[in-house]
């Protein structure tokens, strides 16, 4: 990718374009990786302005050297109708929002929001921001922020925060080259996500935000199952046709208890 978040004047090293220099930028750099098989990405796109990649990608000097497009932020926006004008195109989530800092569980949630937005419009990688910070989470610019591990260099401890959680369960159940599946719903029930991995097991994530349990009736194939979801859980159902279910939950969990 050649420019991150290009539309943007930043506050730490950056460097801003228009759509049309940065396409013409790509007809220059494509031939040159090209001949290393090295792959041109468009982006990073930050801005919800399809058109703003529609420049590039329809451009007859730029377009046949970008294989991806990569977005964050309020491209979240802009990649619905990217995916659905390009749907060849393979697509990257960038950078997850970096949050407040406060690590909970409040942001947690939003997070699978985030990841269950940009899976259903079509990326292939999500991709989180900070994976350690001080204890604190403030940024080298000054911006609290989120992050997976948080470390207190004073007493020389860590911990696992929510966020952490919520991706190491996914990777744990969603194998590489799974595909995600799209889910029917009879009772307006979306809040999910669903793939088959390679060896066809069948992953469904699922949460709750509710203050209560919540049945749920889940049906893979001819085999059908009652399910209850504890009161703001995501769980992870996992099974291979008819043999086995497994279900894991991510709680409410106090991260402070997670000290090492």
């Amino acid at each position: 990718m050649p420019q991150n978040e290009f539309n943007c004047p930043q506050p730490f090293p950056s460097c801003s374009w228009i759509a049309e220099g940065l396409a013409r930028f790509i007809s220059v750099l494509g031939p040159e990786l090209q001949k290393l098989n090295v792959d041109v990405f468009f982006g990073t796109m930050e801005r919800p302005n399809e058109k703003l990649v529609d420049v590039a990608l329809l451009d007859p000097k730029a377009g046949k050297y970008i294989k991806g497009a990569g977005f964050q932020w309020a491209g979240k926006r802009a990649i619905v109708g990217i995916h659905r004008r390009y749907p060849e195109l393979k697509l990257y989530q960038t950078e997850q929002e970096c949050g407040d800092g406060k690590n909970d569980w409040r942001y947690c949630r939003y997070a699978w929001t985030l990841l269950k937005r940009f899976l259903k419009n079509g990326v292939s990688a999500y991709h989180y921001w900070n994976i350690a910070l001080k204890k604190g989470g403030v940024s080298r610019w000054g911006w609290a922020q989120n992050s997976l591990v948080t470390v207190d260099a004073a007493a020389r401890t860590y911990r696992y925060n929510y966020e952490y959680y919520l991706l190491k369960h996914i990777r744990h159940f969603v194998k590489p080259g799974a595909r995600r599946l799209d889910a029917f719903t009879l009772t307006g029930y979306e809040n999910l996500l669903a793939f088959v991995n390679p060896d066809e097991t069948v992953v469904i994530l699922m949460q709750n935000d509710l203050g209560q349990e919540l049945p749920v009736r889940i049906k893979v194939g001819e085999k059908g199952d009652w399910r209850y979801l504890g009161s703001r859980f995501i769980q992870y159902i996992c099974g291979s046709g008819v043999t086995h279910t497994f279900v894991r939950s991510l709680q409410k969990i106090n991260p402070d208890s997670l000290l090492s």
